[in-house]
């Protein structure tokens, strides 16, 4: 059974899968679950929308097709990161120096974080402003290679990749919808329309 129809398939009628799994007894251990179906699963959850890109050719034609999609193609956008800059540089992307102007963000992350369908950022991609200072709609640029388990493994790879120099302004954003639990991770945060293109590297 292919991953998506993993995600999408009917639960109406039990899989031979779930019946096995049921069977293995309160006291077995339960069966982990691939990190990445958990991802993409807990970022649907949370009201993200999530497109798969095979190469970066597949990420500028789904970036100019979310740009379209949503009419945002005659209104100007915000990239904080330079690289991200020349990676959009085909796109012909309208951007403004001013952030109030923006009516779309477009980002790179630290993470993406399985456990809780999260994206992890640091000033690396926000600098030292609050993730509700930013436009509510936010297109995010990542790869496969960037999900981890939970927050603590994408904290020590923030901390392993950017040594000795550790990035400031950690957070995450993860209530794409009204998420009532709340931690020192979340805030200065707000409610976010996030758009995921997410490139196969592994």
């Amino acid at each position: 059974m292919s991953l998506f129809r993993k995600l999408f398939s009917s639960k109406s009628k039990p899989s031979k899968e779930n019946s096995s799994s049921e069977d293995r007894g309160r006291h077995m251990p339960k069966i982990e679950v691939p990190v990445d179906e958990k991802f993409m699963h807990e970022f649907k959850q949370n009201g993200g929308k999530f497109l798969y890109c095979e190469d970066i050719s597949e990420v500028q034609e789904n970036f100019n097709a979310i740009l379209k999609e949503t009419n945002w193609d005659k209104s100007e956008g915000y990239i904080y990161s330079k690289e991200l800059k020349k990676t959009f540089k085909k796109n012909n992307i309208n951007l403004t120096k001013d952030l109030e102007n923006a009516t779309y963000f477009i980002t790179q992350v630290e993470a993406l974080v399985a456990e809780i369908g999260s994206l992890l950022i640091s000033s690396n991609q926000i600098a030292e402003k609050k993730i509700n200072e930013y436009p509510d709609n936010i297109i995010v640029y990542a790869t496969t290679s960037q999900i981890v388990k939970n927050i603590s493994e994408g904290l020590t790879g923030i901390k392993q990749k950017n040594a000795p120099k550790i990035p400031t302004n950690i957070t995450t954003i993860k209530n794409f919808k009204e998420d009532l639990e709340e931690s020192f991770l979340t805030y200065g945060s707000s409610a976010k329309n996030v758009y995921l293109l997410l490139l196969e590297d592994l």
